[in-house]
């Protein structure tokens, strides 16, 4: 698509935004008590796997007491098990960041509003995804390359 295309689409969906949450104070609950469980449930699960994965050393968690060398192909499995352990991590502290985020739209009492048309966020979309920051139309746009994410 052009890019004066994009421009039109984003010139569009800008001039629709409306700022009506069409969520009630109990749904806002729900969903600030949903993120607040995620939260914590993530922060479990990063220090879970900091602890399990990175702290300990080949020693503490084979038990192996011997000071025979350690075969490479242990040395691989090792490593392809922390990068893999670094991966996780990575992702969950990203979904942190989406759910502080989502949390601070609450206080702003801008959460349930999708950031790139201003439109209501379904409450299904909430419920599978309560951090969520755009409507499915946005998002599937978005995938598409037909808009561009939002400055914020």
């Amino acid at each position: 698509m052009e890019r004066k295309q994009k421009k039109a689409v984003r010139k569009k969906i800008s001039s629709t935004r409306t700022k009506k949450s069409y969520l009630t104070a109990v749904d806002i609950d729900h969903f600030k008590q949903a993120l607040l469980e995620k939260r914590r449930e993530i922060l479990g699960n990063v220090s879970e796997m900091h602890n399990e994965a990175l702290k300990k050393s080949r020693l503490d968690a084979t038990g192996d007491l011997s000071s025979m060398p350690i075969h490479m192909a242990d040395i691989g499995t090792d490593n392809y098990e922390q990068e893999f352990a670094l991966g996780l991590l990575d992702s969950e502290r990203k979904l942190l960041r989406e759910i502080d985020d989502a949390l601070q739209r609450i206080e702003k009492k801008t959460y349930g509003i999708c950031e790139g048309t201003g439109k209501p966020i379904t409450k299904a979309r909430l419920e599978a995804q309560p951090w969520a920051r755009y409507c499915v139309e946005y998002a599937r746009m978005l995938e598409q390359g037909i808009v561009t994410e939002p400055e914020q």
